[in-house]
């Protein structure tokens, strides 16, 4: 049986983020899972997302830690709720605050691992830092303050 992620479970509508979106065929698409009292998730960065040669764009690095953030966030409230990943109703988060800090340089071509601690949540808000890693070194390490997705920022597709 396939351990699905979090982000198997978001609604098709919310499911295009670049990111982390499933429905996204440009996007990094990164699944985010729960590792114990830590959340992980893998990704290997492509040629293109290049900086300097052998090494990967800042932003890359940034958009995977957003992401993986959001994903722990969702996690850690249907834990904190002791509901099961697709229960209604879905958790879905945005990022209120990102902090990113590049610890080394991230060489290209290899897959990374991104883990995610949860270090706060609060009504409709879950605070994590998440490592990046490469070759079992990190090389950034991130906090995201995740806030559930606000009611105007959902589609309407009935208009």
């Amino acid at each position: 049986m396939e351990i699905k992620s979090i982000q198997d479970y978001y609604p098709d509508d919310l499911s295009y983020c670049y990111g982390c979106g499933r429905l996204n065929e440009q996007g990094h698409q990164i699944k985010s899972f729960w590792d114990g009292e830590e959340t992980i998730s893998h990704y290997t960065p492509k040629p293109y997302h290049i900086a300097i040669p052998g090494f990967v764009y800042g932003g890359i690095i940034a958009s995977l830690v957003d992401c993986h953030g959001t994903g722990t966030a969702a996690l850690a409230s249907y834990k904190a709720e002791g509901r099961q990943p697709g229960s209604e109703p879905p958790f879905r988060f945005v990022t209120a605050s990102l902090q990113v800090d590049y610890l080394k340089p991230t060489p290209l071509n290899i897959e990374l691992e991104l883990r995610g601690k949860v270090i706060e949540i609060k009504a409709r808000k879950v605070i994590s830092e998440i490592t990046v890693s490469a070759n079992g070194e990190i090389t950034a390490r991130g906090r995201v303050v995740a806030v559930q997705m606000p009611e105007k920022m959902l589609l309407d597709n009935s208009k």
